[in-house]
């Protein structure tokens, strides 16, 4: 098309036209005069627009989620670190709690004996020094720990001090071949010697007294050293759990069960002062006491023709109905 005066004239009449009807149109609202127009491109280009959404939404999609990977991905790891964080809480939590019941339970024997402890965690198991059953605690000579003194733990005797360090001290077992202890049966006082057998579950009683009363369940406390060492008094030992021989032979000896569990052992007491009296057996725990089950003649029957307690008989038996109401 040529560039002429007319054609810019043509051109600047057709824009000024369609200025005008866009003025009225907008100022006429839904009933303007370029309605029917807009109408008739809705239902000619409205279902290609429908069509063609359809088509390529999915293919717009997919290339947003590519955008949108690394997004993802760092989400999925700030929540992997997270249940890693949350993971090693739960453990902490369960080893700080494990550690405050065993202190919890320390506490209770050394108050209840009157002992003078310095708490210690085991550092180190395995033989040494000729014990086959030794550990090595993180207290020494600074925290006032010396050799022949009686380590503890909220179950009742460990062991004694064997050597000792600036820091360090080594600890053997009770159950160690090398250990005797004075025993002492709870309840009945009578003395025997508890030796170890090198086995964690088992040590054997030699009672002092053939005639002695002794039965599996008996309970054992030490006797106690001069001085208090190697060993303080009226520490739970353990409990029998079986006797051999009968009373009057010259050879009796009890199998017990330690209350420590020295395969498991973490958190222990040592004690730098023994109590100024015995405490006997008041450092064991209280025997349960098993729940009653009422014997046949203390339920009551509801059979028919049964008496109840108060002399009655129960309904169904022989005794007085109750009268009808009014009669």
């Amino acid at each position: 098309m040529r560039d002429t005066r007319r054609t810019r004239l043509v051109l600047g009449l057709l824009l000024l036209a369609a200025l005008t009807f866009v003025v009225l149109d907008l100022r006429a609202g839904e009933g303007g005069p370029l309605q029917p127009i807009r109408s008739a491109a809705a239902t000619v280009f409205g279902p290609l627009e429908r069509a063609a959404a359809t088509v390529f939404g999915p293919v717009v999609g997919f290339f947003g989620d590519i955008g949108s990977l690394g997004d993802k991905d760092a989400q999925i790891e700030q929540l992997r670190r997270e249940n890693e964080q949350l993971r090693a809480d739960a453990n902490t939590y369960a080893a700080d709690k494990a550690r405050a019941d065993q202190l919890d339970a320390l506490l209770r024997v050394a108050g209840a004996g009157q002992y003078r402890t310095v708490p210690a965690q085991v550092i180190a198991v395995g033989p040494a020094q000729g014990f086959a059953w030794t550990v090595t605690i993180d207290a020494g000579e600074q925290d006032g720990i010396a050799p022949e003194m009686t380590v503890i733990n909220g179950d009742g005797l460990v062991g004694r001090v064997v050597t000792v360090g600036p820091d360090t001290a080594t600890v053997v077992l009770l159950v160690d071949t090398t250990t005797s202890i004075g025993a002492r049966i709870a309840g009945s006082q009578e003395i025997g010697i508890l030796s170890g057998t090198g086995r964690q579950d088992v040590m054997e009683l030699q009672l002092l007294d053939p005639l002695a009363p002794v039965e599996p369940g008996d309970r054992l406390v030490t006797f106690g050293s001069r001085g208090g060492r190697p060993y303080a008094p009226g520490i739970p030992i353990g409990e029998i759990t079986e006797v051999a021989g009968t009373p009057g032979q010259l050879t009796r000896v009890a199998t017990v069960r330690p209350f420590v569990n020295v395969s498991a052992l973490d958190l222990v007491g040592v004690v730098t002062e023994p109590p100024r009296t015995d405490p006997r057996d008041s450092v064991l725990p209280p025997v349960p006491t098993p729940s009653a089950t009422p014997s046949p003649a203390q339920t009551p029957s509801t059979e028919p023709g049964a008496t109840a307690t108060d002399g009655t008989a129960t309904n169904g038996g022989t005794g007085p109905e109750p009268s009808p109401s009014g009669g």
